[in-house]
């Protein structure tokens, strides 16, 4: 009996310590958030780490309009940057990683000639992310811009909410799609080849990608949240970011 009480008490003990983290991240984190949460979890098993993935647009709205996140994890600067201005954010936002670009198709193709390979006529659908909301979707307009190509196919391109449901219409319903380098990293899509099934997007064709984090002011007392942004900018998340294709 004694011993029912000294585990119920224990457990008492750690459940006043655990503390639930809400993250709003950018749908390109898709795969690698999960890594760094299990990365986090082991040093904080008694805190949760919940996490709501959507184009970094949408999810600034909701922010801007109170939804109850911790830390918003976007894709660029921008919607950060107009938070903290409108007073959601405890601290300035920092950029934590950068992202880049990929061409792909899960169709084998010769990419020697880059981007122009999209020139053919016989390429019917090609996926990218809406460029209103999704900052992937920008730069991927942006590259199809400065690679002349943008005018020729533009009747060609169907639009994902984000850059998750660009991924998944780059997969099953079009010929090639521009995604984020860092899904090629998530296990199910490893066994496609560079150069065969995907090229990178030439960097200079499009600004880089910085992503800033935000810790919100619905974490003003949430000492698990403030722990965990910290964790972002660590050399160990940094590892995992590089191992993910992030800059």
């Amino acid at each position: 009996m004694r011993k029912i009480f000294i585990l119920y008490l224990l457990f008492f003990t750690l459940s006043l310590h655990a503390e639930l983290v809400k993250v709003a991240a950018a749908a390109n984190l898709t795969f690698v958030i999960k890594e760094l949460r299990a990365d986090f979890q082991k040093k904080h098993p008694n805190d949760t780490i919940q996490i709501t993935f959507a184009g970094s647009g949408k999810l600034a709205s909701q922010i801007l309009h109170s939804a109850p996140y911790d830390i918003f994890l976007s894709a660029n600067t921008t919607y950060p940057t107009k938070l903290y201005a409108a007073k959601k954010g405890l601290r300035e936002p920092e950029v934590y990683t950068k992202g880049a670009l990929a061409l792909l198709s899960v169709n084998k193709h010769d990419f020697s000639k880059g981007l122009n390979i999209l020139r053919q006529s016989t390429i019917k659908r090609i996926a990218v992310a809406n460029p209103k909301t999704a900052p992937y979707g920008k730069a991927s307009i942006e590259a199809l811009q400065n690679a002349h190509l943008y005018k020729l196919i533009k009747k060609k391109l169907i639009y994902g909410e984000s850059i998750a449901q660009t991924l998944n219409y780059t997969l099953h319903a079009s010929d090639f799609g521009f995604i984020a380098k860092s899904a090629l990293y998530a296990p199910q899509l490893r066994r496609f080849q560079k150069g065969v099934n995907w090229i990178d997007v030439d960097p200079t064709l499009y600004k880089p990608i910085k992503q800033s984090a935000l810790l919100l002011t619905h974490a003003k007392t949430n000492n698990a949240a403030k722990e965990f942004y910290r964790y972002l900018f660590s050399k160990q998340a940094k590892t995992i970011f590089q191992k993910y294709g992030y800059q």
